[in-house]
């Protein structure tokens, strides 16, 4: 077995038995095969539906090293990531992502990230009131952050 998914694991396990969060756990490795965070679902604990593990051991990963992008990293964990993990590994430029149990396998035994998915490919519409107002005004800051030369991530 993988070490480091093996971790992941043991921090999905850490998560249940204190009751933190969901069967999820995750580490991110540098290069040389360092682990330089780890996460675990905390949704339960947190009171927070973004813990999940992946979101937890990035978060962790980018404090601890003073940076938002991730780019020279890899990430372990326990399950194929849901949307919203699958976004946050993207955005942190992370490139390679291993993963132990399916988002089919998490749906078996109850969470629902398949819902999710189904609303990004055009069906399920109804499962949220998506409506764009007040574009223009809205569109000034970004206006301002252009001129002032903001930093695009």
């Amino acid at each position: 077995m993988n070490d480091y998914m093996k971790k992941a694991i043991c921090n999905a396990e850490k998560g249940i038995l204190n009751n933190e969060g969901g069967p999820f756990g995750a580490v991110i490795v540098d290069k040389m095969g360092n682990i330089i965070s780890n996460g675990n679902n905390k949704v339960i604990m947190q009171n927070d539906p973004t813990a999940h593990a992946e979101i937890v051991a990035i978060r962790e990963a980018c404090k601890k090293l003073n940076k938002y992008d991730l780019s020279d990293y890899t990430i372990y964990t326990s399950c194929e990531p849901c949307p919203m993990c699958l976004s946050a590994i993207i955005w942190s430029n992370i490139k390679n992502v291993y993963y132990g149990c399916t988002k089919q396998d998490a749906g078996e035994i109850g969470f629902r990230d398949d819902v999710i998915y189904e609303y990004l490919k055009g069906e399920n519409q109804d499962l949220l009131n998506l409506k764009q107002i007040d574009r223009e005004e809205c569109m000034e800051i970004f206006k301002k952050y252009k001129k002032a030369g903001g930093i695009i991530y």
